[in-house]
């Protein structure tokens, strides 16, 4: 069989339409069907029969019900078992690390289940309407990127014997049970057109086109003039303000406690507690908890507010934890800063900024690192007008997220290194995540354009994970990137399944006669199917992104 390696718009009707079909083949959402029907189009459908009532009959709303109840008591004890490790004391440090990440992440993962069950429970048995569906189905997307963490960080981090041994079955029979919850929301609640990629929309709200639309309609420049003449009260609604300023004449001197003296669970519905963060090198490592929600953080531009650390996988913190700032609270914005890690590409993994925040927003902001610079872990997000640097995989997670208008400079890594410009995490097949590079340009960095010493590659991606998927459109790409675009992780893994595109780009980099032939990668010749990867339908961006005041391009440009 010929590899598919070109979409035109003849091929992306008829995936399209088989979507259709499969869809129609499963029973109505609302028909009484024994459980192993109901488990028949699951991604494993001998597991879910394990978990579903054996005896009587029950449509696929009460069956996803169901699901994601089971999925919220089990959550529970693997939370009381990684807890049961901790307290045993005796591990090493590397092993602590990593339960600390699990423990973290069990957490989050219990808030998630809570919330969509919750959801499933008061809506009726009809389709959920965008964004609730969206919704719940992004939340069941991040419960098993958080176990899929999880593993890895006890993996890497060569934990003690006794607990990665202790945990391996309930990991992976936790992994399995979400992946079916999600299997079966899919199937219930997702209407059969989302499934081929393009979401309904809500007809009361009206959409969003062209360029530079944000909660004044401003562009780039224009956002620019109004935060820095006029402030944020300018731009958004605001429920209060801080300065941080290390000279003492502000209200805080670190940025952490700024971060800790925000409202706790504000709701987004009043404005942002806004943070003004004035030009300086601050050496801190940052989070901005769950309990933290919209929080605006403003700097004095890119290079001028700096947050700064140092922490690495060579020197015992797991990757996860690496991170020099690291946000988890709902709707957090961040504005003119700087986010950077000097541990230097010797030290392998050591990330600038983690972000799993949903509905979180980045504009005029830079990321610099190495290795692992950005991660994108979990949940939606938008990346406007920044900058990211970095060498080996250094946009990574399993985020929706949408890069738009950013340019992405490749450094100088060390000998023997190949640069990879993304390395995309989706484990499974009906998680609502990716990553969309929109508009952007793909760049050398001055060290890397400057360098004689030794020759570098550098490549578009690479998969992570088994589902990885990465779209790159409407992008300038220079010669830097090899001719063949997409690096392999390790042989013919995730070759087939994973879903690279690209559309319409320009530049040296972008001649895709002589890409790698993956039956997974796709060059769209057809808007329609580039269309399902933009701001509009990957983060559904419309419903949240005006309240930022950040522009946006909703479509294509």
């Amino acid at each position: 069989m010929v590899a598919f390696h070109t979409t035109t718009a003849l091929s992306a009707i008829l995936v399209l339409s088989l979507f259709i079909i499969v869809a129609r083949s499963d029973p109505a959402p609302t028909t009484p069907v024994p459980p192993s029907t109901a488990c028949n189009e699951t991604t494993d459908p001998t597991f879910c029969r394990t978990v579903l009532p054996a005896n009587g009959t029950n449509n696929l709303y009460t069956y996803g019900r169901f699901s994601v109840a089971k999925s919220l008591a089990n959550a529970n004890r693997f939370l009381g078992l990684v807890n049961r490790y901790l307290a045993h004391g005796g591990l090493s440090a590397g092993a602590v690390a990593a339960l600390q990440d699990c423990q973290l992440l069990s957490g989050l993962n219990i808030d998630f289940l809570s919330t969509a069950g919750a959801t499933l429970n008061t809506s009726s048995n009809s389709t959920l309407l965008d964004p609730q569906a969206e919704d719940v189905q992004t939340l069941l997307s991040a419960i098993l990127t958080n176990q899929q963490t999880c593993a890895d960080g006890l993996q890497a981090a060569a934990a003690a014997w006794s607990v990665r041994n202790g945990l391996a079955v309930p990991m992976s029979n936790s992994t399995k049970l979400y992946s079916v919850s999600l299997s079966l929301f899919t199937r219930a609640w997702v209407p059969p057109a989302k499934s081929g990629g393009k979401k309904p929309r809500n007809t009361t709200k009206p959409p969003h086109h062209g360029h530079g639309r944000g909660l004044f309609d401003a562009t780039d420049d224009e956002m620019v003039r109004r935060i820095a003449l006029e402030g944020a009260a300018a731009t958004v609604p605001m429920v209060g303000e801080v300065t941080v300023d290390q000279s003492g004449a502000g209200n805080y001197t670190t940025i952490g406690a700024a971060v800790a003296a925000a409202p706790s669970n504000l709701d987004g519905s009043k404005g942002y507690f806004v943070i003004h963060v004035v030009a300086g090198v601050y050496l801190e490592n940052v989070v901005v908890p769950k309990n933290k929600k919209y929080v605006m953080m403003i700097g004095d531009g890119i290079g001028h507010s700096v947050i700064t650390g140092n922490r690495s996988v060579d020197d015992g913190w797991t990757t996860f934890n690496s991170a020099t700032f690291a946000v988890l609270g709902q709707g957090f914005v961040a504005v003119n800063m700087t986010f950077r890690n000097t541990a230097g590409p010797a030290k392998h993994q050591a990330v600038a900024l983690r972000c799993g925040a949903d509905l979180s927003t980045f504009y005029r902001c830079s990321f610099e690192a190495y290795q692992d610079t950005l991660y994108t872990h979990s949940l939606r997000q938008f990346y406007r007008a920044c900058d990211i640097y970095g060498t080996v995989d250094y946009i990574f997670g399993n985020a929706a997220v949408v890069f738009q208008d950013c340019t992405l400079y490749s450094r100088l890594p060390m000998a023997g290194q190949s640069n990879t410009v993304t390395a995309q995490g989706r484990t499974d097949p009906n998680q609502n995540t990716g990553t969309t590079i929109q508009g952007c340009t793909i760049a050398a960095a001055p060290d890397l354009a400057a360098n004689t010493a030794f020759p570098v590659a550098t490549y578009l991606g690479r998969p992570w994970k088994l589902y990885s998927r990465t779209v790159i459109m409407q992008s300038e790409v220079d010669a830097l990137v090899d001719l063949t675009g997409w690096m392999p992780w390790d042989g013919d893994f995730a070759l087939s399944t994973l879903f690279y595109a690209e559309y319409n780009n320009t530049g040296p980099g972008s001649d895709t006669s002589r890409r790698v032939t993956w039956p997974g990668l796709h060059v769209f010749n057809s808007s329609v199917a580039a269309g399902n990867f933009t701001v509009e339908n990957m983060v559904l961006g419309e419903f949240w992104l005006p309240q930022t005041g950040v522009p946006f391009t909703s479509g294509l440009n």
